[in-house]
């Protein structure tokens, strides 16, 4: 029976089988316990290394036990490096395993809210669809009607409400043309009679004219 048979009990016929999750927990487990068994016998390796190399030359016997034990030491470190590694291939496998299973799970879980959410075939759908259109429609002649009260025709003549526009623009023309009224005639200005005013001599022009005089008469 091997180390991993005996580790998970799989010898024992009707034996309940362990969950993914249940021997990912037993491998870490084991492999803690093979990590310290690892640095246990390194460190033994180390002290038989060092007991050959003081013994070399004083006792040649115990140098030799120490490296036989250190080589059987040595041995036991490259079983546990392949046990260490098949543990870790088996583990990972493990968790993937167990990562799909929750995985497909969860998308079971999802095909049936979507299942449960689609309980209504494509007929069904269509003639809901058709059934909301219908009243849609009646809801619509409805508001219809009721917007139209009866007797109240609210189609008019084009043509008439252009000429009654066309009548108001020209009573609206007629109004500011009577505001405003005839155009006032410019008064002029009128024609002066009397005669115009002389500017009034100046008194240097004055005193000249005398001083003019009184040549004159002393020339005489």
């Amino acid at each position: 029976m091997s180390f991993l048979t005996k580790l998970f009990g799989g010898g024992k016929s009707g034996g309940k089988a362990p969950t993914p999750a249940e021997a990912i927990q037993r491998l870490r487990e084991v492999e803690e316990m093979l990590m310290k068994k690892q640095e246990f016998l390194e460190r033994k390796v180390e002290q038989e290394l060092a007991t050959a190399k003081k013994n070399g030359t004083k006792n040649k016997r115990v140098a030799l036990q120490a490296l036989k034990r250190k080589k059987r030491y040595e041995k036991q470190l490259g079983q546990i490096d392949g046990t260490l590694t098949t543990i870790e291939y088996q583990r990972e496998a493990l968790e993937n395993a167990n990562t799909n299973t929750e995985v497909l799970k969860i998308m079971g879980y999802a095909a049936k809210a979507l299942k449960n959410a689609h309980e209504m075939d494509v007929d069904q759908v269509h003639d809901l669809m058709d059934e909301v259109q219908e009243q849609q429609e009646i809801a619509n002649e409805i508001s219809e009607a009721i917007s139209n009260p009866a007797g109240f025709n609210t189609e008019f003549d084009e043509d008439e409400l252009a000429k009654e526009l066309e009548e108001l623009e020209q009573e609206e023309l007629d109004e500011q043309l009577l505001a405003v009224g005839p155009t006032p005639t410019p008064e002029l200005p009128n024609v002066p009679v009397a005669e115009p005013k002389r500017p009034a001599k100046p008194v240097a022009a004055e005193e000249e004219d005398e001083e003019f005089k009184m040549l004159q008469e002393w020339a005489s």
